[in-house]
């Protein structure tokens, strides 16, 4: 008799767990359900990349050395950087420069490291094909400028969370310029200096 009693205390002590756990559960379901819905409509929508993302990379050719800085800092030696010397100058001359896009692990080292600033990073993230080769950019297509988000009449450009205003968590239906929550990075210097001028 006893023994049962206690698998009957048991069996309950566990239902009543369960209860709890499965309030648990569709209280938080219920505090979701009274949320508005933060699903970017892609791609009609997007989000207006922060100042420091790091998309494709854009090369300028005319401003390339050919020191190979940028390959000797690459983690994976991934830039192509062909050249052959010109002794009537005595430089190289700057033949192919080529980034496969598929390998890529956008540190950001060779934009970093670049003497002469010819590489930099810009706000393109879609880089989906259907080919691996495809994603191999030569300096020609490493040299086409991106489209930004805002200037694309087709896409309603959403403001990531830093860019909202304080106590914002929507980034739609905002007026057009207001007040981000955090500083922007010339603010940030422009503070810096007034700091170290006093």
């Amino acid at each position: 008799m006893f023994k049962f009693l206690k698998q009957v205390g048991n069996y309950a002590k566990a239902t009543v767990q369960a209860a709890h756990h499965i309030g648990q559960g569709l209280a938080v379901t219920f505090d979701h359900m009274q949320r508005r819905p933060v699903t970017v409509q892609y791609p009609y929508e997007k989000l207006i990349p922060s100042e420091r993302f790091r998309g494709r990379i854009h090369f300028e050719f005319d401003k390339c050395i050919s020191c190979e800085v940028c390959v000797r800092v690459c983690p994976i030696n991934l830039p192509v950087v062909d050249w052959v010397f010109d002794p009537s100058v005595r430089k190289k001359t700057l033949n192919h420069y080529s980034i496969d896009f598929g390998v890529c692990i956008f540190c950001g080292n060779c934009v970093e490291y670049c003497p002469t600033n010819c590489l930099s990073h810009t706000e393109e993230y879609e880089l989906s094909v259907y080919e691996r080769h495809e994603l191999n950019y030569d300096s020609v297509a490493l040299g086409r400028l991106p489209y930004k988000v805002t200037e694309d009449p087709m896409v309603t450009p959403l403001r990531e969370l830093a860019y909202l205003p304080k106590g914002a968590i929507q980034p739609r239906n905002l007026l057009p310029n207001p007040q981000r929550a955090g500083l922007r990075p010339e603010e940030i210097l422009e503070q810096m200096g007034d700091h170290n001028a006093n």
